[in-house]
């Protein structure tokens, strides 16, 4: 049963469907499901949601992330203002919901909260996913003031040991205190946003820590703890970060190597609904291509609406329903495996 929260939580984004919107989200699930059945590219309407990337620069060294690697072949900067102004412009008639996350940690921008802001200023929700080590109270009366509607919280670990093992140069102490301190301040200011999800990635080493996590997760206050399975990308020869419960595996032994558990049916929803955009304005097809490897166009050469039904666009979409097993960015994908929490 939904928690209060959570009911809040879904009525903050119901309020951004106006009938303009949902006539364009109908448009883009018919074409998407006419696409699927007949294996031709039929694409009307613009996207319900984006990802925009504030950052590629982040605090944290986690291995099995670009920005903690620091392995980008793409440039490290900074989302603008002016291009956040622009491509909401573009797109605010449509658009429903903005995740401010791609890589890198959110709160290293400057003009983060600014940006969201302007987003909420016009009808959208907003979301984000943070490391929490600068949730200082500057920065969390900013989030409250901009309307931020969710606030993803990594947290890995009840114990800084199995905590720091996979987020390398993190503070378990910072995460706990910087999550009170996001909660003190909506109770403070009464505000209903943003809904606080505390993410942890189970691990091989975390796995036993679930209850306790639960338990920390109501103590410290924040409304949902959602589970996630862990990404490696070097999954076919097995890892230690691989949790032994196969219920919060993302992968499963076949032999003597791994797979997904995915299927990579030749279909995606998120081809029709959604895209990425990185902080200096390539769009690419999704949240998987880490490397921007995949650019379906520029926005300092041309605009989203030209891009978006653009010949590049369509060609990657036809190349989806045609066989996504070929397409190197969608073997670690989790499109059409359970989602749980």
């Amino acid at each position: 049963m939904a928690s209060k929260a959570q009911i809040v939580d879904g009525w903050q984004y119901l309020k951004t469907l106006t009938p303009y919107r949902l006539w364009n989200a109908a448009r883009i699930f018919v074409t998407y499901h006419i696409s699927k059945r007949t294996k031709k590219n039929y694409h009307a309407g613009y996207p319900i949601s984006i990802s925009l990337e504030p950052t590629t620069s982040c605090n944290l060294r986690c291995p099995e992330c670009p920005s903690g690697l620091r392995a980008f072949s793409r440039p490290i900067g900074m989302l603008e203002t002016e291009l956040n102004k622009n491509i909401i412009d573009q797109l605010h008639k449509e658009l429903t919901y903005i995740t401010y996350y791609f890589q890198g940690e959110p709160y290293l921008n400057k003009d983060f909260t600014d940006m969201v802001g302007y987003a909420s200023r016009h009808n959208i929700y907003t979301a984000t996913s943070t490391n929490a080590h600068y949730l200082t109270d500057a920065n969390c009366k900013k989030t409250i003031e901009s309307g931020l509607s969710r606030l993803i919280i990594s947290i890995d670990g009840v114990k800084q040991e199995s905590y720091g093992k996979y987020r390398i140069g993190g503070n378990l102490d910072k995460v706990i205190d910087g999550t009170k301190n996001m909660v003190k301040w909506k109770k403070a200011t009464g505000s209903k946003t943003p809904f606080i999800i505390w993410q942890f990635i189970v691990f091989g080493h975390n796995e036993g820590e679930i209850e306790e996590i639960r338990q920390l997760a109501k103590e410290v206050g924040v409304d949902h703890l959602a589970l996630k399975t862990a990404q490696i990308y070097n999954f076919e020869a097995g890892s230690d970060l691989m949790p032994k419960d196969p219920k919060y595996a993302r992968y499963e032994k076949t032999g003597l190597t791994y797979k997904i558990k995915n299927g990579l049916l030749s279909h995606c929803w998120r081809m029709w609904q959604g895209c990425v955009i990185t902080w200096d304005g390539k769009v690419v097809p999704c949240c998987f291509d880490k490397d921007a490897t995949y650019r379906l166009g520029e926005l300092e050469k041309m605009t989203f609406r030209t891009i978006w039904h653009g010949e590049e666009y369509n060609r990657f979409r036809r190349l989806i329903l045609r066989s996504r097993s070929n397409i190197d960015i969608c073997k670690n994908c989790t499109e059409g495996t359970k989602v749980w929490g």
